[in-house]
């Protein structure tokens, strides 16, 4: 058996559950499934194939997934963050079994190499290959950022290396499902621009370091809140596309990886600047922090004042964590 135990956020995810779970049993991890109370499934699936199952009402992917490294009985030594609809390559879980169990003990996280497939096809180009994140780490070495959209998980102590082979993010559903997941994530992303813009207790881009998550991740997240936010409405959507799909070679993907620049690259870029745009027009007339936040939750649905204090102790531990790093 693998010393690991894989986090696997779910609801309604019985297709791709059939797909991931007997994978983690052949590769010989634990896999813990929380799920936001399914109705196709997914829990009974889930036990069926071994898994240990929790289930808790959700509010964000980040309060549910710090819930989830609080809670769950982990008895491994590592830790692994899976989404139900990534696969890992047979290259990538022989590469884990090997040397997972050898890094040396100053070695806190392991960086794994992202692959989109999209419509059946691998989006290999426009700047979308490889995406490295941190997605395994020593029990209790790794928090998970308090954002609505965008959280990564950031190492408390010690370094990470990064492994060669990859794992791929190949969602089965239709374009209906992409569009709708893409609509609830421009809620989710004005949220966090609007959180930043009135400093209203959302979490800093400050925790994002080159020493304690991949450089890729934090430079990226560099560029977008102090560059790419604070452009006007048309002008970063349309820039963005135009990078991506033709200075990035997003053209050679053909016509999957022209719908998806589109789709991903503009269409969503501008609906969130388009939500961020709507809501700021309700905020900008409040006097206080607590009325912005109290219109921001009407006005989408979500429970932001819950989240706000779990980021702010979130940007405190993280400060920490890198203070005691650099001593």
């Amino acid at each position: 058996m693998l010393d690991l135990g894989v986090v696997i956020l779910c609801k309604d995810e019985s297709r791709h559950l059939e797909r991931l779970l007997p994978k983690l049993n052949e590769m010989g991890a634990k896999a813990f499934v929380v799920d936001s109370i399914s109705t196709d499934g997914s829990v009974q699936l889930a036990r069926s194939l071994g898994a240990h199952v929790a289930v808790h009402p959700f509010v964000s992917y980040a309060q549910q997934f710090d819930w989830a490294l609080n809670s769950l009985p982990f008895d491994a030594q590592w830790v692994m963050r899976l989404d139900a609809d990534e696969v890992l390559t047979p290259e990538l879980v022989a590469e884990i079994q090997e040397r997972l169990p050898l890094l040396p003990q100053d070695v806190t996280g392991v960086n794994l190499k992202r692959r989109h497939i999209f419509l059946g096809r691998w989006i290999r180009h426009g700047g979308r290959y490889p995406l490295t994140l941190l997605r395994i780490w020593r029990k209790g070495a790794a928090q998970i950022e308090q954002r609505w959209m965008d959280e990564h998980m950031t190492l408390r102590y010690g370094r990470a290396v990064t492994f060669e082979h990859d794992f791929a993010d190949h969602n089965l559903n239709d374009l209906t499902f992409f569009t709708n997941k893409h609509n609830r994530y421009a809620t989710n992303e004005a949220i966090d621009v609007l959180m930043a813009r009135y400093d209203l207790g959302g979490a800093s881009d400050a925790t994002m370091t080159t020493t304690n998550t991949p450089l890729q991740a934090a430079a990226k997240r560099l560029m977008k809140e102090h560059m790419y936010n604070r452009m006007p409405l048309w002008v970063g959507p349309l820039f963005y596309f135009l990078y991506r799909y033709f200075l990035r070679f997003g053209f050679l993907d053909g016509v999957e990886g022209l719908v998806y620049n589109f789709l991903q690259g503009f269409w969503y870029r501008f609906l969130v600047a388009a939500k961020v745009l709507e809501f700021d027009r309700q905020l900008r007339t409040l006097p206080s922090s607590a009325e912005r936040l109290r219109e921001l939750a009407r006005l989408t649905g979500k429970r932001v004042e819950q989240l706000a204090g779990r980021a702010q102790d979130f940007v405190r531990s993280a400060t920490a964590a890198q203070a005691g790093q650099q001593a």
